[in-house]
Formats: structure tokens, sequence, C-alpha cells
């Protein structure tokens, strides 16, 4: 375990409202020991299952270790987040996995440091213990830091763990997440929406354990950094159009000038143009350029009216902690 302060001896939290939010699909296995673990360290929180589509038996076993448990049937973890964000209410929302993995114990240093320092966001960044070597597999790894370097590449933030499914939240940040994504890329929205805000948030290290055998990751390596991937090349040209069409029309010009050159200093040469059809295309693919030149343009005011309407309800809500409500 890593050397986190007990959260006991620093603050109270009775005037707080505590949900632990688990979305479950098949975790039959390891629910129990989730909702009591967040049972002894939360005993005032109320811990919300909520079942997608389980064939297993995890929506019983969450029932019988007391936990509030509700359906989504929506498959995919973006759908049920969403739905738990729409439907709870609470002043501190607590987002964890039903396959415990993550360290349960260091959730009281990671509300401590939201509440402390005005945070909006803090992300349990995953480590794994030396001597557990399956926990956080080569692929995965691999995946998560490329992927947090192209975020990083694309909006200039220093990051650890951008696909981390451990997170708390404050109530101003939940209830102003759109949470438009379906799936395992919600993680990649979750960021993306914090740095677009400029939200403040922090990221600390927490243990990161193995499943236990015959249990299974839905997680496709592959498939769902291909789908995590594009989520961030979508949300890139959703926030940031005008350097994104910016790099297309770059891209298109140099294209049309390798096409076009050598034709122009011929004309200059003799007056005459030899190859009229790569002329054409040339002038086309250069008018191509010019059109995404202007859609950058358009669509960077039509982002920023965006920025500030998201802005203005973020800012609906009040930040402190235990007693957040709506203005409006």
């Amino acid at each position: 375990m890593l050397d986190h302060q007990s959260l006991s001896s620093t603050m109270n939290l009775t005037h707080y409202r505590l949900a632990v939010l688990v979305p479950c699909r098949n975790e039959s296995l390891t629910i129990t020991q989730v909702v009591q673990q967040f049972q002894e360290k939360l005993p005032q929180a109320d811990i919300y299952v909520y079942d997608n589509r389980s064939t297993d038996d995890t929506a019983d076993q969450a029932k019988s270790a007391g936990a509030i448990v509700r359906y989504e049937p929506l498959p995919g973890k973006g759908n049920v987040v969403r739905r738990m964000f729409a439907d709870i209410d609470a002043d501190i929302y607590i987002l964890v996995d039903g396959d415990n993995t993550y360290e349960v114990d260091a959730i009281p240093h990671l509300i401590d440091k939201l509440v402390k320092e005005n945070l909006d966001m803090v992300v349990g960044a995953r480590r794994s213990a030396v001597e557990d070597k399956q926990a956080y597999r080569l692929g995965h790894r691999s995946g998560n830091l490329f992927l947090t370097g192209v975020v990083k590449f694309l909006f200039g933030a220093q990051l650890k763990d951008m696909l981390s499914g451990y997170r708390v939240f404050s109530r101003r940040f939940v209830k102003s997440f759109p949470a438009l994504s379906s799936g395992f890329e919600i993680e990649t929205e979750l960021t993306v929406h914090t740095l677009e805000l400029k939200i403040p948030f922090a990221e600390e290290y927490t243990l990161y354990g193995s499943r236990p055998p015959g249990s299974e990751s839905k997680l496709k390596t592959f498939t769902d950094g291909w789908r995590v991937l594009g989520t961030a090349v979508l949300l890139f040209k959703e926030v940031r159009p005008f350097l994104f069409f910016g790099i297309i029309s770059v891209g298109l010009a140099l294209v049309s000038i390798i096409f076009g050159l050598p034709i122009f200093l011929t004309y200059l040469k003799i007056g005459l143009v030899p190859r009229f059809p790569t002329a054409i295309l040339a002038a086309s693919i250069m008018l191509l350029a010019f059109l995404s030149f202007t859609c950058g343009l358009i669509l960077d005011s039509v982002a920023r009216g965006r920025r500030e309407v998201k802005r203005m309800a973020y800012l609906a809500y009040t930040l402190t902690h235990g007693r957040t409500s709506s203005n409006g």
C-alpha cells in the first residue's frame, strides 16, 4: 500500500454527501469485496452499483453486500457513467470499477486532497506493486502511455494516467460534464473536458492490483485503444478546430506546391502549360487548402462560444464541498 495520510485525522465528513459510483458488468467475483471495503472506509457514503447487462449474479451480490443497485440497459461504460452522473445527487463522487483492482485504502487521501485544495477532480493514477507483474499489463501500460502522450501533445498538459477509472469529483464537475461517450473512451472525455475548461485537478499515485482468477477484463487492448485514440482526435477537432484544420490546410498546400511548382517554373520559361490536368489538380488542392483554413477560422469561433456555454454551466454550481447547490 502507498503511504496515504488518514482522512479521519485531518477532516470531518459529517456534512458531506458522499456517493460511490461502481459501473459493473459481470463482476460477481469481486463486487462484494469492493462494496464492503468502501463501507469500511466511508461508512457514511451511499454506494451505487449500476449493473450494465450482466449475465451473472453481480446485482444480487451487490444487493446482499448493502449497495444500492440500479440498471443501465445501454452497453458501455460511458453510457453507465452518464446515467450515474444524471441520477445521483451528492457533494463528492467517487468513481471506481467493480473489479477490485484499485486501492480502496487511498480514498481518504484522495477526498482530502479534493476538499483541502479546492479541486474538482482527483485522479488515482495507477501504479502496480513490484511483486504484481500481471496487474498493469505491458500492452495496456504502453497504450496508456501512448494515448497520454497524444493528449499531452495536443493540449499541453502533464499527465500521469489519462485512462484511470479511479476518480473523485466535486458536484460542480459532475453536473456540468456532458458525458457524450458510450464506452471506455469516457476517461479520455473526462480528461479533455478538464483540460479544455482549465478545471483544477490533481493526480495521485495509487496501487493497482490484479484481477482474481476467473475474472476477465472487458477492455480489448487494440479495439478500445483505437476507440480512445479516435475520441482524442475527435475532441481535438472540437476543442482546437483552427489548429486541426490549419494542419490539414498546410498539408494540402504543400501537396499543391509539389504538383504545381514544376509546372509554374516551366510556364515562366516557355510561356506554356505542358501538363494542363496536373495544373488543374494543383489548383484544386490549393482551393481545398484555402477552404480548410476558412473552416478552421469559422469553427474556432463556434468552439469558443460552446466553451463559454460549458464554462457558464460549470460555474452555475458553487465549489464549497458539502454545500454545493445550483445558482439557477
